[in-house]
């Protein structure tokens, strides 16, 4: 039975010309250039994004040095309660903020609430900062009389560059935990769909924080660049496609820089011949399909091993049919738009090529049209049987709502795939069997694995974890890999006399 059509209101049908958060003020930026704002689903224009140069970068920083001696005196556990602050403020505008992200980035409500609570869960563990920030100490460690500890201290000023993806969670993974141990931000929105942050400012400016420790800042290519360059800025986060990871952390590392770079991702969903299909097909829908396909965590090739490799691509061919394309604001909408039309040009090509490669569209989303939406970016729910490992839809990340099917013969060719792949960031297999997934677990080479479900998205108080070329530093995003990144280890020795 279908389910009823409920459009919920915009928030807002035009959020004009957006500003710059700097020192604890809206200021106009400085920028000579701007960037059209779309809502995906409908084409139309909802805001102007100023594309700030290096002045504004640097006028944030230099706030953020202002503020940062005071700011790192502060006593955590006073750190910690602007964060609870702004924790109920994100709650009582829980749905607003969820309506912002479906508007300007185009998922589903559903996807959104789930992006904006993993935004206040990071910000939960944030307020934890006294028992997270703790050192540790031995006495008598260096000799008789002699005692020995470490203690964890702020930095200064970092800066965070987000992508489009999840507007509202991937900027969360960094500043709660580099605010709360002391040091200053500066964040670097995704110019495409920057309106959620800048409500979010909004309730950080409420939430009282003082001003300088966190601003923010519109922009492109130059902003980025300006933050990597920027001699005052300690250590540079990021995620985006891993061309663009590689470029940002080879450059702020070149300027001695600490920098955490989340790249791109071509994802396997393994499904062993045990595995229950009518149970974990609808979770690899949802892995392959929610959000458009637009994240690093998604499914994109589709493995059925053995006797797996018929039923299962029926199945997922067949789960994939009937998903229902629209507004994200409509709640009986399955699967929304993609975020520009760029993109839906670079998603459709991909098929393209794909197709002239020689794999075959079970399912085919080119051409699609939803009906009272024609003018925006969808693509539809896309299948490719017969793909092979050298063909371009089977190598390189898609970012967008399109399966590549691959049968083989046993686990370990799948676990040999995986382990070639120059990316890392996410394997997941589906079986009963429970050695089949303490072998997937301990061989295959991802950051984070799936057992029985195809997103595997690590809560906030575990690093979110990539390896290869879809991750290049040392120390993750959240959790307690996201406090040692920002701050520095200090060896004390004290001799008593």
């Amino acid at each position: 039975m279908a389910q009823k059509t409920t459009l919920l209101p915009e928030v807002k049908k035009h959020y004009g010309d957006l500003k710059n958060f700097i020192g604890g003020a809206w200021v106009e930026s400085s920028a000579s250039e701007w960037l059209d704002d779309t809502n995906p689903a409908t084409g139309e224009v909802i805001a102007r994004v100023p594309l700030s140069p290096r002045a504004d970068v640097d006028a944030a920083v230099r706030a953020g040095l202002d503020a940062w001696e005071e700011w790192r005196e502060t006593p955590p556990l006073s750190r910690a309660r602007y964060f609870f602050t702004l924790r109920d403020l994100m709650e009582q505008h829980f749905e607003e903020l969820a309506r912002i992200v479906s508007q300007d980035h185009g998922k589903i409500i559903d996807e959104a609430r789930g992006e904006v609570r993993r935004a206040i869960e990071n910000v939960e563990v944030a307020a934890g900062i006294p028992s997270l920030m703790m050192g540790y100490n031995l006495e008598d460690g260096a000799a008789a009389g002699i005692d020995e500890e470490v203690l964890y201290q702020p930095l200064g000023v970092f800066a965070g560059i987000s992508p489009f993806n999840f507007p509202a969670m991937v900027q969360s993974w960094f500043w709660p935990y580099a605010v709360a141990t002391g040091n200053c931000w500066v964040a670097k929105p995704s110019e495409q769909d920057p309106l959620v942050q800048v409500r979010l400012f909004e309730l950080i400016e409420m939430a009282g924080f003082p001003p300088g420790v966190v601003s923010m800042v519109h922009g492109a290519k130059e902003a980025v660049e300006a933050v990597c360059d920027h001699p005052d800025i300690r250590g540079v986060s990021f995620v985006g496609s891993t061309q663009i990871a590689k470029l940002v952390y080879a450059r702020a590392a070149s300027h001695g820089k600490r920098v955490q770079c989340g790249g791109g991702a071509k994802n396997l969903l393994v499904v062993l011949p045990d595995a229950k299909l009518d149970t974990i097909v609808p979770n690899m829908i949802s892995s392959v399909y929610g959000t458009a396909g637009e994240r690093c965590l998604a499914g994109s090739v589709i493995v059925g091993i053995g006797e797996a490799q018929g039923p299962l691509k029926a199945k997922f061919t067949a789960h994939a049919s009937k998903l229902k394309l629209g507004y994200g604001l409509d709640e009986s909408t399955q699967m929304g738009p993609v975020i520009s039309r760029k993109h839906q040009e670079r998603v459709l090509g991909y098929i393209d090529k794909g197709e002239d490669e020689g794999a075959k569209p079970l399912l085919d989303g080119r051409g699609v049209k939803v009906p009272g939406y024609e003018h925006g970016y969808f693509v539809g729910p896309t299948v490719l049987d017969g793909v092979t490992p050298d063909m371009t839809v089977a190598k390189e990340e898609i970012f967008g709502p399109v399966a590549s099917v691959f049968e083989m013969d046993d686990l370990d060719e799948a676990i040999a795939w995986i382990n070639r792949s120059p990316y890392g960031n996410a394997a997941s297999i589906y079986t009963s069997s429970g050695k089949a997934a303490r072998d997937f677990r301990y061989r295959a080479r991802a950051g984070s694995i799936g057992i029985n479900l195809g997103i595997a998205a690590a809560m906030a108080y575990f690093p979110f974890g990539g390896m290869k070329n879809s991750f290049f530093g040392d120390l993750h995003p959240q959790g307690r890999d996201a406090i040692r990144f920002f701050t520095e280890s200090k060896v004390v020795i004290t001799r008593w006399v």
